[in-house]
Parts: structure tokens; C-alpha cells; sequence
């Protein structure tokens, strides 16, 4: 069972889709939203949640504080129970908070986005290849705030992100089991003289 931790929804159960999505687990989420807590980057947040699964990250931000959350996912089905899992949030709230729910490939997605957003979420499929991910992270660039944080989760084994070819600077990481969270953002442009 997947839930919201805390905030205004929190307890509240969110559904999962049954097969192609690997949702984060509680201990992970909690651990992840206590730092971006700490660093006040959730309070009036906008949210990008990318490969959303259940929508279970950039939902929590939502029940955390966040203004805003769009959440993106691909796949029919698991998309259909995003906007379910929003729709139960969203009560649970109490608040008109804008959740939209985006079926649609990451890439297209980038490619049309508005922005700008403060905090990025991206979870992607394990075959997902390493040069997709660079691409989509300097497709996001132009799209992030100048403090926006970025929270890549990937499995314990897998490289890094590519953060600096895609004009982003690596801030932190964490493994939890097999899961790790690396956390980054917008590179700072350099000055001319």
C-alpha cells in the first residue's frame, strides 16, 4: 500500500499501477521530504513530477505545501490512476490546488511545458538509457527557476546523471537499498567580464 506521509492529505492511500512502474517507498519519501523540508523547497513549490507512476512524489509535495504539481506518465493506465489518486488528494486537502495530469511522452512533454518550476521529480523506467535521461534533464533545464531543485531516483546501481552536460550541477546523493536519489540543480551561468 502506498500513501501520502504528511501534510493535509497525509494517510491518505494512493492506488498503484499493477505492472511497468517501481513506486518509491515510504522510508524513501519520507527520508526525501524532510530534506526538501529542510531546505524550504516545497512551501509554495512548482511542481514537475516526470515518469509519475502512481504520482505519489510530486503528489505528497502537493500535500506538503506545494502550488502547484504536473504530473507526467505515459502509459494509459497508469495515467488514469494518477488523475484518481490527484482527485483523492485534492479533497483530502481541502485546498483548489492545480494538479494537472499530463498523458504524454516525457520528451513531448519538454518540448512544450511552460514553466518555470522550483522542484523536478524524475523516476524513470529502469530502461530508460542513460543518454535519455541527459537528454530529458537538459531538456528540463530551461523550464527550472534559478534555485530549482532536481531529484533524480534511479536504482543503486546505476551511473550518476550526466548533470553537467545537461547544464545542472550535481548537489547531493543517497542510496536507500537499491534505491538511490541524487539531488541537483541549474547550473549558475557564467559571467563575462
Amino acid at each position: 500500500m502506498t500513501r501520502i506521509i504528511a501534510g493535509r492529505a497525509g494517510g491518505t492511500t494512493l492506488e498503484v499501477p499493477g505492472a511497468g512502474t517501481r513506486p518509491t517507498s515510504d522510508r524513501v519519501r519520507e527520508s526525501l521530504f524532510g530534506a526538501l523540508e529542510s531546505a524550504e523547497a516545497l512551501r509554495g513549490a512548482r511542481v514537475v513530477d516526470l515518469y509519475a507512476g502512481s504520482g505519489a512524489l510530486g503528489l505528497e509535495a502537493v500535500s506538503r505545501g506545494a502550488a502547484s504539481a504536473d504530473l507526467v506518465e505515459r502509459a494509459g493506465p497508469a495515467a488514469t490512476i494518477v488523475q484518481r489518486n490527484a482527485a483523492r488528494v485534492t479533497k483530502s486537502t481541502g485546498r483548489d490546488v492545480p494538479i494537472r495530469v499530463h498523458r504524454v511522452a516525457v520528451t513531448a512533454y519538454l518540448g512544450r511545458a511552460a514553466g518555470p518550476f522550483d522542484l523536478a521529480f524524475l523516476d524513470p523506467p529502469y530502461d530508460l538509457s542513460d543518454d535519455d535521461l541527459t537528454a530529458d534533464l537538459a531538456a528540463l533545464r530551461p523550464l527550472l527557476t534559478e534555485h530549482a531543485v532536481v531529484i533524480v531516483e534511479r536504482g543503486r546501481r546505476s551511473p550518476a546523471p550526466a548533470w553537467v552536460d545537461a547544464g545542472l550541477e550535481a548537489l547531493r546523493d543517497r542510496t536507500y537499498g537499491d534505491t538511490t536519489l541524487w539531488w541537483g540543480q541549474p547550473r549558475a551561468e557564467s559571467q563575462s567580464v
